[in-house]
């Protein structure tokens, strides 16, 4: 996490003009962009998920979740409300891989599950933004997902006895973050941090309700942040 909000800040200090933007008394950019009743624009990041896991039995050691960085690409479409609130349509495309790590196996092939998923979202949000200072703008935004797991193999056969981990292909939650709206000379450019939460179950237990791997998981729920790099 530490590399991450590292790597956010670098990236928000090299961004186009971003000295300048800061400046005391800066040439104001794009004066109106904050007046259309509708605005464009797409964005671009990085993401991180994890598993958050609830036990029917508090026994033994937790499943273990290696993490790694996955992309997200979308669009956006936004409805200015007033000066300081808009509401934002932000549907995208989100790539992610997990590893999970099953106690109780000595066999890396019955202890490790790869879990790739593409997920296609449909985030419906609300923008709380500050008043102007100069070329930048800090704001909130926070609201509801419904997304599709393109990968969570949810009607199939198999399971993990066979070596295939199952999800659910529905899933739904909500996402809260905040962020800086820099006014360029040429457009907007907005980095933001998003925590991710998911409010549904996403996990499809294996057919034996004894199963080594899901007898004892209540709830598999989707944990993760982005950061984006939205150009408006």
């Amino acid at each position: 996490m530490k590399n991450v909000l590292f790597l956010f800040g670098l990236l928000l200090l090299a961004c186009p003009h971003s000295h300048s933007q800061f400046r005391k008394d800066p040439v104001l950019n794009l004066q109106t962009e904050d007046l259309k009743l509708l605005n464009w624009g797409y964005y671009l990041g990085f993401n991180q998920y994890d598993f958050q896991f609830e036990y029917e039995n508090d026994i033994g050691e937790d499943i273990l979740v290696d993490k790694s960085l996955g992309f997200n690409v979308g669009l956006i479409g936004e409805l200015r409300i007033n000066e300081f609130l808009d509401a934002r349509f932000e549907p995208g495309l989100l790539y992610t891989q997990r590893v999970l790590g099953f106690p109780g196996f000595t066999d890396p092939v019955d202890a490790l599950r790869e879990v790739r998923s593409t997920y296609i979202r449909f985030p419906l949000l609300l923008k709380a933004s500050a008043r102007r200072f100069g070329n930048w703008k800090p704001f909130v935004t926070g609201g509801v997902y419904a997304s599709i797991n393109l990968g969570s193999k949810e009607d199939s056969l198999d399971d993990n006895s066979s070596g295939e981990f199952r999800m659910k292909q529905r899933v739904y939650g909500y996402e809260l973050g905040f962020g800086i709206d820099i006014y360029t000379e040429y457009f907007k450019f907005s980095p933001s941090i998003r925590g991710v939460f998911a409010l549904t179950d996403e996990l499809v237990p294996d057919n034996d309700p004894n199963s080594p791997w899901t007898g004892n998981i209540d709830g598999m729920r989707t944990r993760g942040f982005f950061i984006n790099f939205t150009f408006e």
